[in-house]
């Protein structure tokens, strides 16, 4: 899938199934010693996983909430929403600052007896949200706002170009921590 011409709707549920689906499906391939290696100080393929759905689940109760709560709770959006491209970079730019997930995103030790089950429910997780976004219309997508620990204020949409990417992101992660084994 090219990631980078990710703009509108359609394509946005499209690239969010890839990316989780791509996810699971890499776990899911995963021996014990596999999905349990993590190179010192660095989190496994389980807790990777566990802080994937600890970042997709406030999504799906946000995504449910009816417009005016959302204006409420979080404003309006002051500006237009970034590209898949212009969002990456943004998220890149503050990695590479040293920014780092905290709080709640935080994951527990995963054992690899949970695998099939979280896995389960990420790919669970996913499709609540690609039916939450199916039902909102394009245009609110650019116009409400929610708050993100590290980026800080993104549209609806701008948040979908995030997860995506953040799936990605932790995928690559994966792989280079296995690939690196043993070197």
């Amino acid at each position: 899938m090219n990631y980078a011409s990710i703009s509108e709707k359609a394509s946005i549920i499209a690239g969010l199934s890839a990316a989780v689906d791509d996810v699971n499906n890499y776990l899911k391939g995963l021996s014990k010693e596999e999905f349990e290696f993590a190179p010192p100080e660095k989190w496994n393929a389980g807790q990777q996983l566990d802080h994937l759905i600890r970042s997709i689940k406030p999504l799906n109760l946000a995504y449910a909430l009816p417009s005016f709560v959302l204006k409420m709770k979080f404003g309006l959006a002051n500006r237009p929403s970034k590209t898949y491209t212009g969002l990456v970079e943004k998220y890149e730019s503050k990695l590479a600052e040293g920014g780092k997930a905290s709080g709640r995103f935080i994951p527990e030790p995963v054992p690899h007896e949970a695998k099939e089950k979280l896995c389960s429910l990420y790919k669970k997780e996913k499709e609540k949200l690609n039916s939450k976004v199916d039902r909102i219309e394009e245009a609110t997508l650019d116009k409400y706002i929610l708050p993100h620990p590290l980026l800080g204020k993104l549209t609806l949409r701008e948040m979908l170009f995030f997860t995506i990417h953040h799936n990605r992101h932790h995928l690559n992660l994966m792989k280079k921590y296995l690939g690196a084994r043993g070197n």
